[in-house]
């Protein structure tokens, strides 16, 4: 490592105002649950590392960008990180309060101390010194960490997505905003409300809409998988990992969709129609997230929660859809989704795709070549993540510990040498 350090000095010229620091270890950028449940592994090994964070605190997507009433969607089981897990007092799907107390705590018991307000501006490996070179920028100064490895743990919904719409922007003069900026119904009592989108946020947004008496229309352009969260008790998604223990991917699907429309009926008449394939498979193949169903459903069915097409353009005061409707809105939720941040910053495309997400499929989109790594992109929500974190800990950390030991032998031979000159 040192005569790596010492070809980087040699290769390029540094400007006086930046300050570079070696890493003795990896650069982790992220201090999410993607990041923090690296550094835990990594800590755990006795790996030194260093976490950059854009933003003033850990988990800023669940801290500042998630709705009031948003609970965890799966078990608890399913969604802790490595080496230590939720306390026994909390319920079954945590509240977003305490899974925030959960990663706060995960963060000070493992010493995890990122270092915030830092913003990758680029990130990139240097060919002569074999080394990461991660510039950041804080209220105008930058500086240069200098690594051998990299973890990317920016996760998968690091940016909104706000969509093109015709006359949204130019026309309609009513409220807009992300629902990454929705927090309650609470000041929408008695407004009419346009969700556009209907996946996991778009339906627990309008649900709570309708809970606080808004007049509330979702739009569904497209096919989506609504299942309950519970089936007799036990959890959907843990039924589903069960039975792929046993049973191939496309019979687990037949089973869950023959149980979901036992318990919830045909939802096709309500302007819900289910895509050709099954939720697993889908899940699988592009990463689209069935709807867990936690009382949207019984809104849309007694007509509290309205299900429209596409949008055709937006007026001054209302929304023309496909279908020819016209309907008089006073605010806009886009519920659109999240994108990754990856290709803003990261000077790389043989690992990374255009799309900010690994080329390589599950289990192997966690490891590149020349020590860049992912974590939290497998779109496999937290134990994806959880599992990216072991597999890269141990990664480094063989590799560390060899370059250690040769590091001390190498001084030792040189402090012999010095004695018997003596």
């Amino acid at each position: 490592m040192e005569n790596n350090m010492f070809s980087l000095m040699a290769s390029e010229e540094y400007s006086s105002d930046r300050r570079c620091i070696w890493v003795n270890g990896p650069v982790i950028v992220g201090a999410g649950p993607s990041g923090l449940a690296t550094a835990a592994c990594l800590r755990d090994e006795g790996v030194p590392f260093v976490v950059v964070e854009r933003s003033d605190c850990i988990a800023s997507l669940w801290q500042k960008r998630t709705y009031d009433r948003l609970k965890l969607h799966l078990p608890k089981k399913f969604c802790q990180l490595p080496k230590m897990p939720f306390p026994d007092h909390y319920p079954e799907y945590p509240t977003k309060r305490q899974f925030i107390d959960y990663l706060e705590s995960y963060a000070s018991h493992f010493k995890i101390k990122p270092e915030f307000n830092k913003s990758v501006e680029s990130a990139r490996f240097d060919e002569t010194s074999g080394l990461w070179r991660v510039r950041t920028t804080s209220a105008g100064e930058e500086m240069e960490y200098i690594s051998r490895w990299l973890v990317v743990a920016t996760g998968e919904n690091a940016e909104q997505i706000v969509p093109e719409i015709n006359g949204l922007k130019t026309e309609f003069n009513g409220e807009v905003i992300h629902a990454c900026e929705y927090k309650s119904g609470e000041n929408f009592r008695g407004k009419r409300v346009l969700v556009v989108g209907c996946g996991n946020s778009g339906m627990e947004v309008s649900l709570d809409l309708a809970n606080h008496n808004a007049i509330t229309s979702m739009v569904v352009r497209s096919s989506v998988h609504v299942l309950p969260r519970e089936i007799m008790g036990k959890s959907t998604f843990g039924i589903s990992v069960m039975l792929m223990k046993w049973l191939p991917l496309w019979l687990v699907d037949k089973l869950i969709l023959i149980l979901s429309w036992l318990f919830l009926g045909s939802l096709s008449n309500y302007g819900l129609k289910r895509p050709s394939i099954g939720p697993m498979e889908l899940k699988s193949k592009t990463g689209k997230t069935p709807v867990l169903d936690i009382g949207a459903l019984e809104k849309i069915k007694s007509g509290d929660v309205e299900i429209v097409p596409a949008i055709k353009r937006f007026s001054r005061s209302h929304v023309e859809l496909v279908d020819g409707q016209k309907l008089d809105i006073d605010a806009v939720v886009l519920a659109t989704g999240y994108r990754s941040n990856v290709p803003s910053w990261l000077h790389e495309s043989e690992f990374f795709s255009k799309n900010g997400f690994p080329k390589s499929p599950f289990p192997n989109a966690w490891k590149g070549k020349s020590g860049l790594y992912a974590a939290g992109f497998t779109r496999k929500g937290l134990a994806g993540a959880s599992a990216d974190a072991v597999n890269i800990a141990q990664d480094i950390s063989n590799v560390w510990r060899e370059e250690t030991k040769r590091q001390k032998m190498r001084r030792n031979v040189g402090h012999r040498r010095c004695i018997s000159v003596a």
